[in-house]
Protein backbone atom coordinates (compact mmCIF):
# COMPACT_ATOMS: atom_id res chain seq x y z
CA UNK A 1 0.00 0.00 0.00
CA UNK A 2 2.82 2.40 0.87
CA UNK A 3 4.50 1.63 -2.45
CA UNK A 4 1.23 2.41 -4.24
CA UNK A 5 0.88 5.73 -2.42
CA UNK A 6 4.48 6.63 -3.20
CA UNK A 7 3.97 5.86 -6.88
CA UNK A 8 0.74 7.88 -7.01
CA UNK A 9 2.44 10.81 -5.28
CA UNK A 10 5.25 10.73 -7.84
CA UNK A 11 2.97 10.42 -10.87
CA UNK A 12 0.33 12.85 -9.56
CA UNK A 13 2.34 15.39 -7.56
CA UNK A 14 0.63 18.23 -5.75
CA UNK A 15 1.81 21.61 -7.06
CA UNK A 16 4.36 23.64 -5.12
CA UNK A 17 3.18 26.80 -3.40
CA UNK A 18 4.61 30.28 -3.93
CA UNK A 19 4.98 32.70 -0.95
CA UNK A 20 1.58 34.27 -1.76
CA UNK A 21 -0.11 30.85 -1.62
CA UNK A 22 -0.58 30.46 -5.38
CA UNK A 23 0.35 27.21 -7.14
CA UNK A 24 3.81 27.35 -8.71
CA UNK A 25 5.60 25.50 -11.48
CA UNK A 26 8.09 22.93 -10.19
CA UNK A 27 10.83 24.62 -12.26
CA UNK A 28 11.37 27.30 -14.86
CA UNK A 29 11.99 24.55 -17.42
CA UNK A 30 8.54 23.12 -16.73
CA UNK A 31 6.97 26.50 -17.51
CA UNK A 32 9.00 26.93 -20.68
CA UNK A 33 8.17 23.44 -21.92
CA UNK A 34 4.47 23.91 -21.17
CA UNK A 35 4.48 27.24 -23.02
CA UNK A 36 6.44 25.77 -25.92
CA UNK A 37 4.03 22.83 -25.99
CA UNK A 38 1.14 25.25 -26.37
CA UNK A 39 3.01 26.78 -29.34
CA UNK A 40 4.39 23.67 -30.98
CA UNK A 41 1.38 21.93 -32.43
CA UNK A 42 -0.13 20.82 -35.69
CA UNK A 43 0.00 24.41 -36.89
CA UNK A 44 3.79 24.10 -37.06
CA UNK A 45 3.97 20.81 -38.91
CA UNK A 46 0.94 21.22 -41.19
CA UNK A 47 -0.48 24.72 -41.36
CA UNK A 48 2.87 26.47 -41.72
CA UNK A 49 4.15 24.62 -44.83
CA UNK A 50 0.74 24.93 -46.47
CA UNK A 51 0.85 28.73 -45.99
CA UNK A 52 4.37 28.93 -47.42
CA UNK A 53 3.26 26.72 -50.35
CA UNK A 54 0.28 28.97 -51.10
CA UNK A 55 2.54 32.03 -51.05
CA UNK A 56 5.25 30.12 -52.95
CA UNK A 57 8.69 31.12 -51.91
CA UNK A 58 11.11 33.25 -49.96
CA UNK A 59 9.02 36.42 -50.13
CA UNK A 60 6.82 34.79 -47.45
CA UNK A 61 9.56 35.33 -44.87
CA UNK A 62 9.39 39.13 -45.11
CA UNK A 63 5.88 39.53 -43.59
CA UNK A 64 6.38 36.40 -41.49
CA UNK A 65 9.55 37.58 -39.73
CA UNK A 66 8.19 41.11 -39.38
CA UNK A 67 5.16 39.71 -37.55
CA UNK A 68 7.42 37.55 -35.35
CA UNK A 69 9.71 40.39 -34.21
CA UNK A 70 7.34 43.36 -34.30
CA UNK A 71 4.20 41.70 -32.92
CA UNK A 72 4.59 38.16 -31.55
CA UNK A 73 7.54 38.73 -29.20
CA UNK A 74 6.28 42.07 -27.77
CA UNK A 75 2.75 40.69 -27.29
CA UNK A 76 4.11 37.56 -25.61
CA UNK A 77 6.22 39.72 -23.28
CA UNK A 78 3.02 41.57 -22.38
CA UNK A 79 0.99 38.40 -21.78
CA UNK A 80 3.65 36.76 -19.63
CA UNK A 81 4.55 39.93 -17.73
CA UNK A 82 1.02 40.79 -16.63
CA UNK A 83 0.37 37.19 -15.61
CA UNK A 84 3.45 37.19 -13.39
CA UNK A 85 2.94 40.68 -12.02
CA UNK A 86 -0.75 40.42 -11.17
CA UNK A 87 -0.82 36.70 -10.25
CA UNK A 88 -3.86 35.79 -12.28
CA UNK A 89 -5.22 34.56 -15.59
CA UNK A 90 -5.90 36.88 -18.52
CA UNK A 91 -9.15 38.32 -17.12
CA UNK A 92 -7.76 39.07 -13.64
CA UNK A 93 -4.46 40.37 -15.04
CA UNK A 94 -6.02 42.67 -17.65
CA UNK A 95 -8.52 43.94 -15.10
CA UNK A 96 -5.59 44.81 -12.83
CA UNK A 97 -3.95 46.76 -15.65
CA UNK A 98 -7.18 48.73 -16.09
CA UNK A 99 -10.73 47.82 -15.17
CA UNK A 100 -11.84 48.67 -18.72
CA UNK A 101 -9.75 45.78 -20.06
CA UNK A 102 -11.79 42.96 -18.52
CA UNK A 103 -13.52 42.49 -21.85
CA UNK A 104 -10.14 42.12 -23.53
CA UNK A 105 -9.25 39.33 -21.09
CA UNK A 106 -12.52 37.58 -21.84
CA UNK A 107 -11.96 37.90 -25.59
CA UNK A 108 -8.66 36.00 -25.21
CA UNK A 109 -10.51 33.19 -23.47
CA UNK A 110 -13.25 33.31 -26.10
CA UNK A 111 -10.78 32.40 -28.86
CA UNK A 112 -9.61 29.31 -26.97
CA UNK A 113 -13.20 28.51 -25.99
CA UNK A 114 -14.27 28.38 -29.64
CA UNK A 115 -11.13 26.69 -30.99
CA UNK A 116 -10.82 23.88 -28.39
CA UNK A 117 -13.97 21.89 -29.31
CA UNK A 118 -13.22 21.64 -33.02
CA UNK A 119 -9.50 21.24 -32.39
CA UNK A 120 -10.18 18.06 -30.42
CA UNK A 121 -12.56 16.81 -33.14
CA UNK A 122 -9.67 17.20 -35.57
CA UNK A 123 -7.53 15.13 -33.20
CA UNK A 124 -10.25 12.47 -33.30
CA UNK A 125 -9.82 12.24 -37.09
CA UNK A 126 -6.09 11.80 -36.54
CA UNK A 127 -6.79 8.95 -34.12
CA UNK A 128 -8.93 7.28 -36.79
CA UNK A 129 -5.92 7.39 -39.11
CA UNK A 130 -3.67 6.16 -36.29
CA UNK A 131 -5.91 3.13 -35.72
CA UNK A 132 -6.04 2.42 -39.43
CA UNK A 133 -2.24 2.63 -39.66
CA UNK A 134 -2.01 -0.89 -38.21
CA UNK A 135 -3.93 -2.36 -41.19
CA UNK A 136 -2.05 -3.75 -44.15
CA UNK A 137 -2.37 -2.52 -46.80
CA UNK A 138 -3.16 0.96 -45.53
CA UNK A 139 -6.89 1.59 -46.16
CA UNK A 140 -6.26 4.94 -47.87
CA UNK A 141 -3.80 3.50 -50.39
CA UNK A 142 -5.01 4.63 -53.82
CA UNK A 143 -8.07 6.41 -52.39
CA UNK A 144 -6.70 9.20 -50.21
CA UNK A 145 -9.51 11.70 -50.77
CA UNK A 146 -12.27 9.08 -50.62
CA UNK A 147 -10.93 7.65 -47.36
CA UNK A 148 -10.84 11.06 -45.68
CA UNK A 149 -14.09 12.50 -46.99
CA UNK A 150 -16.20 9.32 -47.09
CA UNK A 151 -14.78 7.07 -44.37
CA UNK A 152 -13.34 9.46 -41.75
CA UNK A 153 -15.30 12.70 -42.09
CA UNK A 154 -18.29 10.89 -43.61
CA UNK A 155 -20.23 14.08 -44.24
CA UNK A 156 -23.38 14.07 -46.33
CA UNK A 157 -23.09 16.33 -49.38
CA UNK A 158 -24.84 19.67 -48.91
CA UNK A 159 -27.77 20.74 -51.05
CA UNK A 160 -26.50 23.81 -52.95
CA UNK A 161 -28.37 27.08 -52.79
CA UNK A 162 -29.34 29.26 -55.72
CA UNK A 163 -29.80 32.89 -56.73
CA UNK A 164 -32.49 34.53 -58.84
CA UNK A 165 -31.69 34.82 -62.59
CA UNK A 166 -30.47 38.40 -62.17
CA UNK A 167 -28.50 37.54 -59.01
CA UNK A 168 -30.31 40.12 -56.90
CA UNK A 169 -31.75 37.77 -54.28
CA UNK A 170 -31.22 34.35 -52.76
CA UNK A 171 -33.83 31.80 -53.76
CA UNK A 172 -32.54 28.96 -51.63
CA UNK A 173 -29.75 28.79 -49.09
CA UNK A 174 -27.29 25.92 -48.99
CA UNK A 175 -28.55 23.27 -46.58
CA UNK A 176 -26.82 20.39 -44.83
CA UNK A 177 -29.11 17.37 -44.52
CA UNK A 178 -26.67 15.22 -42.52
CA UNK A 179 -27.39 15.41 -38.79
CA UNK A 180 -26.36 11.98 -37.49
CA UNK A 181 -23.47 11.36 -35.11
CA UNK A 182 -20.40 9.46 -36.34
CA UNK A 183 -19.76 6.92 -33.61
CA UNK A 184 -15.99 6.48 -33.95
CA UNK A 185 -15.37 10.22 -34.11
CA UNK A 186 -17.40 10.64 -30.92
CA UNK A 187 -15.42 7.87 -29.22
CA UNK A 188 -12.02 9.32 -30.07
CA UNK A 189 -13.20 12.81 -29.11
CA UNK A 190 -14.22 11.61 -25.65
CA UNK A 191 -10.91 9.75 -25.31
CA UNK A 192 -8.92 12.87 -26.21
CA UNK A 193 -10.84 14.99 -23.73
CA UNK A 194 -10.10 12.36 -21.09
CA UNK A 195 -6.36 12.77 -21.82
CA UNK A 196 -6.77 16.54 -21.45
CA UNK A 197 -8.50 16.01 -18.09
CA UNK A 198 -5.73 13.71 -16.87
CA UNK A 199 -3.06 16.26 -17.81
CA UNK A 200 -4.45 19.25 -15.92
CA UNK A 201 -6.77 18.06 -13.14
CA UNK A 202 -4.02 18.15 -10.50
CA UNK A 203 -2.63 21.53 -11.52
CA UNK A 204 0.80 22.63 -12.69
CA UNK A 205 2.58 19.97 -10.63
CA UNK A 206 1.23 17.22 -12.90
CA UNK A 207 1.24 19.36 -16.05
CA UNK A 208 4.91 20.08 -15.42
CA UNK A 209 5.58 16.32 -15.70
CA UNK A 210 3.35 15.75 -18.72
CA UNK A 211 5.05 18.41 -20.87
CA UNK A 212 8.37 16.57 -20.82
CA UNK A 213 6.60 13.81 -22.75
CA UNK A 214 4.45 16.00 -24.99
CA UNK A 215 7.46 18.09 -26.07
CA UNK A 216 10.36 15.65 -26.02
CA UNK A 217 8.93 12.67 -27.89
CA UNK A 218 7.38 14.59 -30.84
CA UNK A 219 10.66 16.44 -31.44
CA UNK A 220 12.58 13.17 -31.69
CA UNK A 221 10.00 11.58 -33.99
CA UNK A 222 9.77 14.73 -36.14
CA UNK A 223 13.52 14.60 -36.74
CA UNK A 224 13.13 10.97 -37.87
CA UNK A 225 10.28 11.95 -40.22
CA UNK A 226 12.35 14.80 -41.68
CA UNK A 227 15.18 12.42 -42.43
CA UNK A 228 12.83 10.02 -44.19
CA UNK A 229 11.11 12.80 -46.14
CA UNK A 230 14.36 14.30 -47.42
CA UNK A 231 15.56 10.87 -48.55
CA UNK A 232 12.62 10.52 -50.95
CA UNK A 233 13.13 10.82 -54.69
CA UNK A 234 12.94 14.45 -55.94
CA UNK A 235 12.69 15.76 -52.36
CA UNK A 236 15.21 18.47 -53.32
CA UNK A 237 12.66 19.94 -55.75
CA UNK A 238 10.27 20.52 -52.88
CA UNK A 239 12.97 22.17 -50.77
CA UNK A 240 13.95 24.35 -53.74
CA UNK A 241 10.33 25.48 -54.13
CA UNK A 242 10.29 26.90 -50.63
CA UNK A 243 13.87 28.09 -50.16
CA UNK A 244 15.19 28.94 -53.62
CA UNK A 245 12.30 30.71 -55.37
CA UNK A 246 11.25 34.35 -55.24
CA UNK A 247 8.02 36.02 -56.34
CA UNK A 248 8.32 39.57 -55.09
CA UNK A 249 5.09 40.69 -56.77
CA UNK A 250 3.12 38.75 -54.16
CA UNK A 251 4.21 41.27 -51.51
CA UNK A 252 1.83 43.79 -53.13
CA UNK A 253 -1.10 41.56 -52.18
CA UNK A 254 -2.74 42.02 -48.81
CA UNK A 255 -3.38 38.27 -48.62
CA UNK A 256 0.22 37.31 -47.92
CA UNK A 257 0.41 39.83 -45.05
CA UNK A 258 -2.87 38.67 -43.54
CA UNK A 259 -2.01 34.97 -43.78
CA UNK A 260 1.49 35.55 -42.36
CA UNK A 261 0.01 37.47 -39.45
CA UNK A 262 -2.64 34.80 -38.82
CA UNK A 263 -0.03 32.02 -39.01
CA UNK A 264 2.27 33.71 -36.51
CA UNK A 265 -0.58 34.29 -34.07
CA UNK A 266 -1.91 30.76 -34.44
CA UNK A 267 1.44 29.00 -34.18
CA UNK A 268 2.91 31.06 -31.34
CA UNK A 269 -0.36 30.98 -29.39
CA UNK A 270 -0.62 34.69 -28.63
CA UNK A 271 -4.22 35.74 -28.30
CA UNK A 272 -5.41 32.45 -26.76
CA UNK A 273 -4.89 33.52 -23.13
CA UNK A 274 -2.94 30.53 -21.86
CA UNK A 275 0.44 32.27 -21.65
CA UNK A 276 -0.93 34.68 -19.05
CA UNK A 277 -2.47 31.78 -17.13
CA UNK A 278 0.74 29.75 -17.24
CA UNK A 279 2.84 32.78 -16.27
CA UNK A 280 0.66 33.44 -13.22
CA UNK A 281 2.15 30.26 -11.72
CA UNK A 282 5.70 31.57 -12.23
CA UNK A 283 7.82 33.25 -9.63
CA UNK A 284 6.74 36.89 -9.60
CA UNK A 285 10.05 38.31 -10.81
CA UNK A 286 10.97 35.76 -13.48
CA UNK A 287 12.55 37.21 -16.62
CA UNK A 288 9.50 37.65 -18.85
CA UNK A 289 11.48 39.14 -21.74
CA UNK A 290 13.97 36.28 -21.93
CA UNK A 291 11.20 33.67 -21.53
CA UNK A 292 9.25 35.26 -24.38
CA UNK A 293 12.26 35.34 -26.70
CA UNK A 294 13.05 31.69 -25.92
CA UNK A 295 9.45 30.58 -26.51
CA UNK A 296 8.94 32.44 -29.81
CA UNK A 297 12.35 31.67 -31.30
CA UNK A 298 12.04 27.99 -30.41
CA UNK A 299 8.64 27.96 -32.10
CA UNK A 300 10.02 29.64 -35.23
CA UNK A 301 12.91 27.18 -35.38
CA UNK A 302 10.64 24.19 -34.83
CA UNK A 303 8.11 25.05 -37.52
CA UNK A 304 10.78 25.96 -40.09
CA UNK A 305 12.74 22.78 -39.42
CA UNK A 306 9.67 20.51 -39.09
CA UNK A 307 8.33 21.87 -42.39
CA UNK A 308 11.09 19.97 -44.22
CA UNK A 309 9.04 16.84 -43.52
CA UNK A 310 6.41 18.32 -45.84
CA UNK A 311 8.81 19.97 -48.31
CA UNK A 312 10.36 16.61 -49.18
CA UNK A 313 6.92 15.07 -49.71
CA UNK A 314 5.86 17.98 -51.94
CA UNK A 315 8.84 17.33 -54.21
CA UNK A 316 8.30 13.57 -54.07
CA UNK A 317 4.65 13.87 -55.16
CA UNK A 318 5.38 16.59 -57.72
CA UNK A 319 3.07 19.18 -56.16
CA UNK A 320 3.68 22.72 -57.35
CA UNK A 321 1.67 25.93 -56.84
CA UNK A 322 -0.97 26.70 -59.44
CA UNK A 323 -3.09 29.81 -59.84
CA UNK A 324 -6.38 29.41 -58.01
CA UNK A 325 -5.33 26.14 -56.35
CA UNK A 326 -4.56 26.28 -52.63
CA UNK A 327 -3.02 23.66 -50.39
CA UNK A 328 -4.92 23.61 -47.10
CA UNK A 329 -3.60 22.29 -43.80
CA UNK A 330 -6.33 19.59 -43.80
CA UNK A 331 -5.17 18.53 -47.27
CA UNK A 332 -1.57 18.23 -46.05
CA UNK A 333 -2.64 16.43 -42.90
CA UNK A 334 -5.11 13.90 -44.27
CA UNK A 335 -4.33 13.51 -47.97
CA UNK A 336 -0.83 14.68 -48.99
CA UNK A 337 1.24 13.12 -46.20
CA UNK A 338 -0.80 9.88 -45.96
CA UNK A 339 -0.57 9.43 -49.75
CA UNK A 340 3.20 9.81 -49.60
CA UNK A 341 3.42 7.29 -46.75
CA UNK A 342 1.74 4.59 -48.83
CA UNK A 343 4.58 4.80 -51.37
CA UNK A 344 7.33 4.27 -48.79
CA UNK A 345 8.83 0.91 -47.82
CA UNK A 346 7.50 -0.02 -44.38
CA UNK A 347 4.44 2.19 -44.90
CA UNK A 348 2.68 1.05 -41.72
CA UNK A 349 5.63 2.00 -39.53
CA UNK A 350 5.84 5.51 -40.98
CA UNK A 351 2.07 5.98 -40.78
CA UNK A 352 2.08 5.06 -37.07
CA UNK A 353 4.93 7.50 -36.39
CA UNK A 354 3.28 10.31 -38.37
CA UNK A 355 -0.13 10.18 -36.75
CA UNK A 356 1.20 9.52 -33.27
CA UNK A 357 3.34 12.66 -33.59
CA UNK A 358 0.39 14.73 -34.83
CA UNK A 359 -1.77 13.52 -31.96
CA UNK A 360 0.75 14.37 -29.24
CA UNK A 361 1.54 17.78 -30.77
CA UNK A 362 -2.14 18.68 -30.97
CA UNK A 363 -3.01 17.35 -27.55
CA UNK A 364 -0.45 19.56 -25.79
CA UNK A 365 -2.02 22.63 -27.41
CA UNK A 366 -5.52 21.47 -26.45
CA UNK A 367 -4.90 21.24 -22.72
CA UNK A 368 -3.09 24.61 -22.75
CA UNK A 369 -6.23 26.34 -24.07
CA UNK A 370 -8.47 24.58 -21.54
CA UNK A 371 -6.15 25.39 -18.65
CA UNK A 372 -6.63 29.10 -19.32
CA UNK A 373 -10.37 28.74 -18.67
CA UNK A 374 -9.78 26.63 -15.57
CA UNK A 375 -7.46 29.35 -14.27
CA UNK A 376 -10.24 31.92 -14.64
CA UNK A 377 -12.58 29.78 -12.51
CA UNK A 378 -9.92 29.19 -9.86
CA UNK A 379 -9.05 32.91 -9.74
CA UNK A 380 -12.71 33.72 -9.15
CA UNK A 381 -13.15 31.07 -6.43
CA UNK A 382 -9.76 29.86 -5.12
CA UNK A 383 -11.45 27.59 -2.58
CA UNK A 384 -13.16 25.50 -5.23
CA UNK A 385 -11.78 22.04 -5.77
CA UNK A 386 -9.61 22.17 -8.88
CA UNK A 387 -10.33 18.57 -9.88
CA UNK A 388 -14.07 19.29 -9.83
CA UNK A 389 -13.65 22.50 -11.83
CA UNK A 390 -11.53 20.72 -14.46
CA UNK A 391 -14.10 17.90 -14.67
CA UNK A 392 -16.98 20.33 -15.24
CA UNK A 393 -15.06 22.37 -17.82
CA UNK A 394 -13.97 19.27 -19.75
CA UNK A 395 -17.53 17.86 -19.65
CA UNK A 396 -18.83 21.10 -21.18
CA UNK A 397 -16.20 20.93 -23.88
CA UNK A 398 -17.11 17.34 -24.69
CA UNK A 399 -20.67 18.50 -25.38
CA UNK A 400 -19.42 21.44 -27.47
CA UNK A 401 -17.30 19.05 -29.56
CA UNK A 402 -20.25 16.86 -30.51
CA UNK A 403 -21.55 19.07 -33.36
CA UNK A 404 -18.19 18.54 -35.08
CA UNK A 405 -18.67 14.78 -34.80
CA UNK A 406 -21.76 14.82 -36.99
CA UNK A 407 -22.37 14.29 -40.70
CA UNK A 408 -22.01 18.05 -41.28
CA UNK A 409 -19.16 18.57 -38.78
CA UNK A 410 -16.42 19.10 -41.36
CA UNK A 411 -18.31 21.94 -43.04
CA UNK A 412 -18.97 23.53 -39.66
CA UNK A 413 -15.33 23.15 -38.63
CA UNK A 414 -13.81 24.63 -41.77
CA UNK A 415 -16.10 27.67 -41.64
CA UNK A 416 -15.41 28.47 -37.99
CA UNK A 417 -11.68 27.78 -38.35
CA UNK A 418 -11.43 30.26 -41.22
CA UNK A 419 -13.09 33.13 -39.36
CA UNK A 420 -11.55 32.50 -35.97
CA UNK A 421 -7.92 32.17 -37.08
CA UNK A 422 -7.73 34.71 -39.88
CA UNK A 423 -10.18 37.31 -38.54
CA UNK A 424 -11.12 37.02 -34.85
CA UNK A 425 -7.64 36.07 -33.64
CA UNK A 426 -5.99 38.93 -35.55
CA UNK A 427 -8.54 41.37 -34.15
CA UNK A 428 -8.07 40.14 -30.57
CA UNK A 429 -4.28 40.46 -30.72
CA UNK A 430 -4.64 43.90 -32.31
CA UNK A 431 -6.93 44.92 -29.45
CA UNK A 432 -4.42 43.54 -26.97
CA UNK A 433 -1.65 45.67 -28.49
CA UNK A 434 -3.48 48.96 -28.80
CA UNK A 435 -5.34 48.88 -25.49
CA UNK A 436 -2.26 47.99 -23.47
CA UNK A 437 -0.39 50.95 -24.95
CA UNK A 438 -3.28 53.45 -24.82
CA UNK A 439 -5.55 52.64 -21.88
CA UNK A 440 -2.75 51.70 -19.47
CA UNK A 441 -1.64 54.82 -17.47
CA UNK A 442 -3.56 57.11 -19.82
CA UNK A 443 -4.29 59.57 -17.01
CA UNK A 444 -0.56 60.12 -16.53
CA UNK A 445 -0.22 61.00 -20.21
CA UNK A 446 -3.18 63.38 -20.12
CA UNK A 447 -1.74 65.02 -17.01
CA UNK A 448 1.49 65.80 -18.87
CA UNK A 449 0.36 66.78 -22.41
CA UNK A 450 -3.35 67.59 -21.97
CA UNK A 451 -6.52 65.84 -23.10
CA UNK A 452 -6.79 67.50 -26.57
CA UNK A 453 -3.30 66.34 -27.55
CA UNK A 454 -4.02 62.83 -26.22
CA UNK A 455 -7.27 62.59 -28.23
CA UNK A 456 -5.68 64.02 -31.39
CA UNK A 457 -2.74 61.63 -31.30
CA UNK A 458 -4.88 58.55 -30.71
CA UNK A 459 -7.37 59.63 -33.38
CA UNK A 460 -4.53 59.39 -35.87
CA UNK A 461 -3.20 56.20 -34.27
CA UNK A 462 -6.49 54.30 -34.44
CA UNK A 463 -7.94 56.10 -37.44
CA UNK A 464 -4.83 55.54 -39.52
CA UNK A 465 -4.90 51.81 -38.89
CA UNK A 466 -8.62 51.34 -39.44
CA UNK A 467 -9.00 53.65 -42.42
CA UNK A 468 -5.72 52.50 -43.96
CA UNK A 469 -6.69 48.83 -43.84
CA UNK A 470 -10.19 49.57 -45.15
CA UNK A 471 -8.87 51.51 -48.15
CA UNK A 472 -6.16 48.93 -48.79
CA UNK A 473 -8.86 46.28 -49.14
CA UNK A 474 -11.37 48.44 -51.03
CA UNK A 475 -9.05 50.43 -53.32
CA UNK A 476 -5.39 49.38 -53.28
CA UNK A 477 -2.57 48.71 -50.78
CA UNK A 478 -0.74 51.85 -51.93
CA UNK A 479 -3.74 54.08 -51.28
CA UNK A 480 -4.39 52.42 -47.93
CA UNK A 481 -0.79 52.83 -46.77
CA UNK A 482 -0.65 56.44 -47.97
CA UNK A 483 -3.87 57.48 -46.24
CA UNK A 484 -3.17 55.47 -43.08
CA UNK A 485 0.37 56.74 -42.50
CA UNK A 486 -0.59 60.22 -43.69
CA UNK A 487 -3.43 60.53 -41.17
CA UNK A 488 -1.21 59.24 -38.37
CA UNK A 489 1.60 61.69 -39.28
CA UNK A 490 -0.79 64.65 -39.50
CA UNK A 491 -2.44 63.92 -36.14
CA UNK A 492 0.93 63.28 -34.49
CA UNK A 493 2.24 66.63 -35.73
CA UNK A 494 -0.93 68.42 -34.59
CA UNK A 495 -0.73 66.86 -31.12
CA UNK A 496 2.94 67.84 -30.76
CA UNK A 497 2.18 71.46 -31.71
CA UNK A 498 -0.93 71.89 -29.55
CA UNK A 499 0.06 69.77 -26.55
CA UNK A 500 1.08 71.10 -23.17
CA UNK A 501 4.73 71.01 -22.14
CA UNK A 502 5.30 68.16 -19.65
CA UNK A 503 6.35 69.25 -16.16
CA UNK A 504 7.98 65.88 -15.49
CA UNK A 505 11.16 65.37 -17.53
CA UNK A 506 11.31 62.63 -20.15
CA UNK A 507 14.30 60.29 -20.05
CA UNK A 508 17.65 60.98 -21.73
CA UNK A 509 17.43 62.12 -25.36
CA UNK A 510 13.69 62.84 -25.22
CA UNK A 511 14.09 65.74 -22.76
CA UNK A 512 15.97 67.90 -25.31
CA UNK A 513 12.95 70.13 -26.03
CA UNK A 514 9.20 70.42 -25.53
CA UNK A 515 8.33 68.58 -28.76
CA UNK A 516 10.42 65.50 -28.05
CA UNK A 517 9.13 65.44 -24.46
CA UNK A 518 5.54 65.48 -25.71
CA UNK A 519 6.37 62.71 -28.20
CA UNK A 520 7.78 60.55 -25.40
CA UNK A 521 4.62 60.82 -23.32
CA UNK A 522 2.23 60.35 -26.23
CA UNK A 523 3.96 57.45 -27.96
CA UNK A 524 6.25 55.69 -25.50
CA UNK A 525 5.34 56.44 -21.90
CA UNK A 526 2.80 53.59 -21.37
CA UNK A 527 5.32 50.92 -22.39
CA UNK A 528 8.51 52.75 -21.46
CA UNK A 529 7.49 53.51 -17.88
CA UNK A 530 5.75 50.40 -16.56
CA UNK A 531 7.40 49.53 -13.24
CA UNK A 532 4.73 47.00 -12.30
CA UNK A 533 5.34 44.94 -15.44
CA UNK A 534 9.11 44.51 -15.14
Amino acid sequence: MNALKTTAKYLLPAPQQSPDGRDQWPSRMAFLLAAMGGCAGMGNLLRYPSQVFNNSGLQWFIPYLMCVFLIAIPVLVLEIAIGQAYRGGCVVANNAVNHRLRGLGLSLLYVGFVVSPYFVANLAWIMRYFRSSFQSPLPWDGRGEDFFYKDVVANVDPLPGSFSPDGSEVLRYTSYPGVGMIAETVGWTVFTWFLVWVSIFRGVGLTGRVVYFTMGLPIVITIVLIGRSLSLENASQGVKLFWASWHGEKLASGEIWQTACGQVFFSTGVGFGYFTSYASYNQKYSNAVMDSILIVTSNVLFENIAAFAVYGVVGFLGLFPQDGVRLGSFTVEFITLPSAVTQMPGANFWAVLLFFTLMVLGYSSAFAMVDAIVTLAMDAQPRWNRSLVVTIVVAVFVLLSLPYCTEFGYYLLTGIDRWINDVALVFVVWSECVTSTTVYRWKDVVGQVGLPAFITYNSGYFGGMILGVALAQAVSPVVGAGVGFGLFAACTLASLVTGETPDSPAPKWWRKNAFTSRMWYLAFYPVGHSPHLT
